[in-house]
């Protein structure tokens, strides 16, 4: 069952890692909650394989109805498969893990969460809620087999973030303890017009000779 990371995870803390890049315009998501509207701007050019792989399940509805399953104040709101406490929807293949990647899992990024095994993830996502640096790739591992693929940021609605992550919560659902008491839903994830595409106003039209 691919329900996310055990909290308690053996990893190195390293100093100065390095924080979100800021790079050119991306894609942006909306996660509508019940709790209100989150805007996420995704990292193609550093996770181009978790980036497609989660924009496909929100094109197919995957995500609509699907409930946060999943909240620890002070480290991480979890949701993607889950539409009630017992039922969880099927997935595709997982994909190959992109934490080497140069990002990092600070406040208000968004991750993959996976098995102990790296190549594991499918539709579970996190949002971090505070600096989870011990989440990130460790520094001595030459390949890519630790850490947790960071593949965007929440650009808008961290409060709704931080309104999530003060639920009541109570056992019940994959992750006993961490589930909210009063069910928050993800009613919609679409896709925004990357800034890129959004088109300039056109010119006005030059005056007759």
């Amino acid at each position: 069952m691919r329900t996310g990371f055990v909290p308690f995870i053996v990893a190195i803390l390293v100093l100065g890692a390095p924080r979100f890049a800021h790079a050119a315009p991306a894609d942006q998501i909306i996660i509508d909650t019940s709790l209100g509207e989150i805007t996420v701007a995704l990292d193609r050019a550093h996770a181009p394989a978790t980036v497609d792989n989660f924009l496909r399940y929100a094109n197919e509805g995957h995500f609509d109805g699907t409930l946060v399953y999943r909240v620890v104040p002070g480290f991480v709101i979890q949701a993607g498969s889950y539409d009630s406490a017992t039922n969880q929807r099927p997935v595709r293949d997982p994909i190959p893990l992109e934490a080497n990647n140069g990002l990092s899992n600070v406040r208000g990024t968004i991750a993959m969460a996976r098995e102990d095994a790296p190549n594991t993830a499918t539709a579970e996502f996190f949002i971090n809620l505070a600096d989870n640096l011990r989440l990130d790739h460790h520094a001595d591992d030459a390949g890519n087999a630790t850490g947790y693929t960071v593949f965007g940021r929440v650009v808008s609605g961290m409060d709704v973030v931080d309104k999530i992550a003060s639920v009541q919560l109570g056992d019940g659902g994959p992750m006993p303890g961490a589930w909210p008491l009063e069910p928050v839903t993800i009613r919609k994830v679409r896709l925004l017009a990357t800034p890129a595409a959004i088109p300039s106003p056109a010119a006005a039209p030059a005056p007759s000779p």
